[in-house]
């Protein structure tokens, strides 16, 4: 059975949710990865944002996360342009008053080819939502976890961020950027303050991924290693 398959056919009941229970953002949120992430969080009992760029599916997932017990909402948004991106975190404080969980998801292959093959057209395309998306949307999501003191911060990468692809070139390069990228706010951002009170790690994971453990995104304390 998948992962979706498992989640979707759960009868186990979400926690009650309270005051304390995780607030959690998602991009990409409405297939795949994104949207097996969001039904593992609201079975949980996580408060869930999600979005993307279909207002459609969107409201859908957001009625689906609700009938299983927790809040929801649905929020569009087109990680490829910083005010919508800003909007999105502003959004999600304004709600639901912080923001502990985030999980960049968003992303595109864009048409295979090789390095001879590259296109300016593809490569905008590819980096604009794979690195430019996750780039800003870490932007304003630590600057909303550094006044709390705690936030994790998952960026969704790929096997190809470790190895390369002869007929994925600008895909490759996205993810190996997505996992620099990464590295270099985790060691920005846990260098800020006493490493006992600010516990906002940023960590990455591979596109094989398991259901995720709420206890251990919200521990706060330790990287979240990637499912092979």
């Amino acid at each position: 059975m998948t992962t979706k398959e498992t989640l979707e056919s759960s009868t186990v009941q979400p926690k009650k949710n309270h005051a304390t229970a995780p607030v959690v953002l998602i991009t990409g949120a409405l297939t795949g990865i994104g949207r097996a992430t969001a039904l593992a969080f609201a079975h949980e009992g996580a408060r869930v944002v999600v979005s993307r760029r279909h207002d459609d599916k969107g409201q859908k997932l957001a009625t689906e996360l609700r009938k299983l017990g927790t809040e929801a909402e649905f929020l569009r948004t087109d990680v490829r342009h910083e005010e919508e991106v800003k909007n999105l975190v502003d959004k999600t404080i304004a709600r639901f008053g912080r923001l502990d969980i985030a999980v960049n998801n968003a992303g595109t292959e864009g048409t295979p080819g090789s390095a001879a093959d590259v296109t300016t057209e593809n490569y905008q395309a590819i980096f604009d939502t794979n690195v430019l998306g996750v780039l800003l949307s870490m932007k304003y999501e630590i600057r909303a976890m550094l006044p709390q003191g705690k936030g994790s911060i998952v960026n969704i990468s790929s096997a190809y961020g470790k190895v390369g692809g002869p007929t994925a070139a600008v895909y490759v390069g996205s993810k190996h950027a997505v996992e620099g990228i990464t590295k270099s706010a985790a060691g920005i951002v846990c260098t800020i303050g006493d490493s006992e009170t600010l516990q906002a790690l940023v960590a990455t994971t591979q596109a094989k991924f398991g259901k995720p453990n709420i206890r251990q995104f919200s521990s706060h304390r330790h990287s979240i290693q990637a499912t092979p």
